[in-house]
């Protein structure tokens, strides 16, 4: 009878980072019920109060009353008010509409009423959303980029100060294959603080921006630009929506390139804040690995300390020590006596993928197109990550020790 395959890292993690997001969850539903509710059952018994002398004031039935009221309400949804408003489906209008679906945004102060444009809804998102994407992931690759080129610069400096590098160094040399610069990424953590002071340092200036022309508090402000550059959008505060601006020219395009560079900025920001959560997540497992059952730990500790290689496991080093234990004449000579078994077979098969990998990365140098390919990369097609979580495997220093 097979017995169960144990709960591997990725799993492991998996359900750690979902046991962590509904705790998490839970908290702010807690915290969030205690600051609300009583706000909100006093503005409730405020307005029954008012309704109710309403009614009585000028003579008016309550169901009356609530007729009308709701009539206002479905009047609100689809974009009347009762001051002056710019036009919701012009072409700014609607370019601020398809903006907001491509970003995810949804802010709701717009929607379509037509059968027809909720049905080409539908498909203009498909597309719009998933390019859009593919947008946020290539600005966040490239702006790792340009952080890597300033911060290595600012390194190669430091070193020459020290007198780690010659004074005439430069890049390409043969010298910049020696030294501390052999394999040198930037830390996700300097990524990080670099990205936040930026975040902080555009949602300021647009904070003020708005507090000058739409005439809101600053925390207001600073509250819009989180849940727009975040993309939550609940669309309790938009902006742009007045009729008339001063400068209106300007200020639709400085609303339009802060909200861009916000949550480009704020989507590269959550990308690296996402890898700090897995390298804890990664710790907690350490941590907590095989104290549960003792006769794992002890198997464990003897397996690592004997340097075996079993079937289907992970090639952690390239130089693994493959005499650790004697040499085998052939795959058929038995086990070892810890009960694992090499098979020539799949050791040719890891060879075979080391040296594909050896022969990409070759040619990739070659063209002029260098990739930092890790030896150990696991055998599928998914091993570094998928989009955004790729891009920060390949470019940081942090996350190619916890693979």
């Amino acid at each position: 009878r097979r017995r169960l395959a144990p709960l591997n890292e990725d799993n492991g993690r998996f359900l750690l980072l979902a046991a962590l997001i509904a705790a998490y969850l839970s908290a702010g539903a807690t915290v969030f019920s205690a600051l609300e509710s009583p706000s909100e059952a006093a503005a409730q018994l405020r307005w029954n109060r008012t309704l109710h002398n309403f009614s009585r004031i000028f003579n008016i039935s309550l169901p009356e009353l609530r007729a009308f009221l709701r009539s206002y309400e479905a009047a609100m949804a689809a974009g009347i008010r009762v001051d002056a408003l710019r036009p919701r489906w012009d072409f700014p209008g609607a370019f601020y509409f398809v903006g907001t679906v491509v970003s995810t945004i949804g802010f709701g102060m717009t929607t379509p009423a037509t059968v027809a444009g909720k049905l080409f809804l539908i498909i203009y998102g498909l597309f719009g959303c998933a390019g859009t994407i593919l947008f946020f992931n290539l600005f966040l690759e490239r702006i790792i980029s340009l952080l890597a080129f300033i911060m290595r610069a600012c390194y190669e400096r430091q070193l020459q100060r020290s007198g780690l590098l010659p004074p005439n160094f430069r890049r390409g040399s043969a010298v910049s294959g020696v030294g501390s610069l052999v394999g040198w990424k930037p830390s996700v953590y300097h990524v990080m603080l670099i990205l936040g002071i930026f975040a902080i340092t555009l949602s300021c200036c647009a904070s003020a921006m708005y507090t000058a022309v739409e005439g809101w508090n600053y925390v207001d402000s600073l509250y819009y630009c989180f849940v727009t550059f975040s993309t939550i959008g609940f669309g309790d505060l938009v902006s742009n929506q007045k009729a008339t601006y001063q400068h209106q020219g300007l200020y639709r395009f400085g609303n339009f390139m802060f909200i861009l560079l916000g949550v480009c900025c704020i989507y590269s920001l959550f990308n690296v804040i996402s890898i700090v959560i897995k390298q804890i997540l990664n710790w907690v497992l350490k941590k907590f690995e095989c104290r549960c059952c003792p006769k794992c730990h002890k198997s464990s500790t003897r397996l690592s300390r004997r340097n075996a290689i079993t079937p289907g496991a992970r090639l952690r080093r390239h130089n693994v020590a493959m005499d650790a234990d004697g040499q085998y004449d052939s795959d058929t000579e038995g086990r070892r006596l810890s009960g694992e078994m090499i098979s020539m077979r799949e050791l040719t098969a890891s060879n075979k993928v080391s040296l594909a990998i050896l022969q990409k990365q070759l040619s990739e140098t070659a063209n002029g197109y260098p990739r930092n390919v890790c030896i150990n990369t696991r055998q599928n097609g998914f091993s570094a990550g998928v989009g955004a979580l790729a891009i920060m495997n390949n470019r940081l220093a942090e996350t190619s020790d916890s693979r």
